[in-house]
């Protein structure tokens, strides 16, 4: 019995002083090849690029609203109805006036013009019948066989008659195309006509219709409302135009570029993701939150995503295929202009200078300074001087006793 205890006193001095010998034991990552993904994280909120702002046209009293705030509606699809009785009364006076107008124009082109024609010819047929009477009294009287009062009573006539015949042309000129009586019913019958379509708009705004599909986001009306030209009533969030706006540290910056990838997850949805582009970087920073602005879009918005609601971007900036990478707790002063690592080398401390590259979720890329397979110790270990004695005790090892 004293043999085995003093065996083990023995045998538990050579472990002690091997451990001692070995050093203490630290938490080691090995670097290694493999592939690595960078990505900046930030949250913002679902915007479309164009918002549409709904109003009215003309002061009128809303008379119905059939649609709700939230709803889907299709373009043309009718949003507010105005009382139109005034709109309707105006728009058959206006009709009335076009019906009389014709009926003036064509009065004019159908009996006005005929009857002008007509009467021109029986006066021109009078007077050529009046010359020739004048011409015989003036040879009779040459011959002394009528009277000058004969003469005179001809020479009369004939002047009446040519008067006649200039006052038939005149009203037939009038009454042509190219006549002023004609251009004056025209012009009635233009401006009829423009008060008629004046009225048929009026009618028309009495009925505010969606200029494009979306989704209703804000109402500002109420049925009975009396409302004003120039007042937003209603807006309206286009469909097919989803964008994401997010602020990213401005220390990224040099990382973003138009054209890459995202993943996108809304915060009430947070399981469900979807890809998103990177399409504008804002030239301007935030100098209040030291951010820049960057505006993703969503293809394929699904079908949860409403204005305004919260999500969360990852955006890819920089994909590296077999590199090597060490876990990122590996890394001291990581982001230190000259980062550096402990590395276990032949049982010993070594400090070692490294070059990093890209940042994953949990790695870093390392581009001089190690190689596949070293062991680096890490970075929450303290209190070790270079050049001294450590066990290695690997990262998946940790929970061992």
């Amino acid at each position: 019995m004293q043999i085995a205890a003093l065996v083990f006193v023995i045998l538990a001095g050579v472990y002690g002083i091997a451990r001692w010998i070995q050093g203490p034991s630290v938490l080691t990552y090995a670097v290694r090849t493999g592939d690595i993904l960078q990505t900046v994280v930030a949250s913002g909120r679902v915007e479309t690029p164009l918002r549409v702002s709904i109003g009215s046209q003309i002061a009128g009293a809303v008379a119905a609203i059939p649609v709700k705030e939230g709803q889907t509606v299709a373009a043309h699809e009718l949003l507010i109805a105005l009382e139109d009785s005034e709109a309707k009364a105006l728009v058959a006076a206006a009709q009335a006036a076009v019906v009389q107008a014709e009926a003036r124009l064509a009065q004019i082109r159908d009996v006005a013009l005929p009857t002008a024609l007509q009467t021109l010819r029986r006066a021109e047929a009078n007077l050529a019948n009046l010359r020739k009477q004048y011409e015989r009294m003036m040879e009779l009287e040459s011959r002394k066989l009528v009277s000058q009062q004969q003469v005179d009573d001809a020479e009369m006539n004939r002047e009446v008659a040519e008067s006649e015949v200039r006052t038939a042309q005149l009203q037939v000129e009038t009454n042509r195309p190219t006549g002023s009586d004609y251009a004056v019913a025209n012009t009635a019958l233009e401006q009829a006509r423009a008060n008629l379509t004046a009225a048929q708009a009026k009618l028309q705004y009495t009925q505010i219709e969606a200029p494009v599909d979306g989704t209703l986001i804000a109402r500002e009306v109420e049925r009975g409302d009396v409302v004003q030209p120039g007042k937003t009533l209603m807006v309206l969030s286009p469909a097919g135009q989803t964008q994401l706006v997010v602020a990213i540290d401005e220390k990224n910056l040099a990382s973003l570029n138009l054209g890459q990838s995202a993943i996108g997850s809304a915060d009430a949805y947070p399981d469900q993701q979807f890809p998103a582009e990177v399409v504008y970087i804002n030239p301007a920073i935030d100098a209040d939150r030291g951010s820049v602005e960057v505006k993703l879009a969503v293809p394929d918005p699904p079908a949860y995503l409403r204005q305004d609601m919260t999500v969360s971007i990852d955006i890819e900036v920089a994909r590296h295929t077999g590199t090597l990478i060490v876990a990122a707790d590996a890394i001291r002063d990581a982001t230190s202009a000259a980062p550096w690592v402990l590395k276990r080398s032949d049982g010993r401390v070594q400090r070692q200078t490294v070059k990093v590259g890209a940042r994953g979720s949990g790695e870093v890329e390392i581009l001089a300074g190690l190689q596949a397979g070293d062991q680096v110790i890490s970075a929450g270990t303290t209190d070790l001087t270079e050049g001294k004695r450590v066990r290695a005790v690997p990262a998946a090892n940790k929970t061992r006793k």
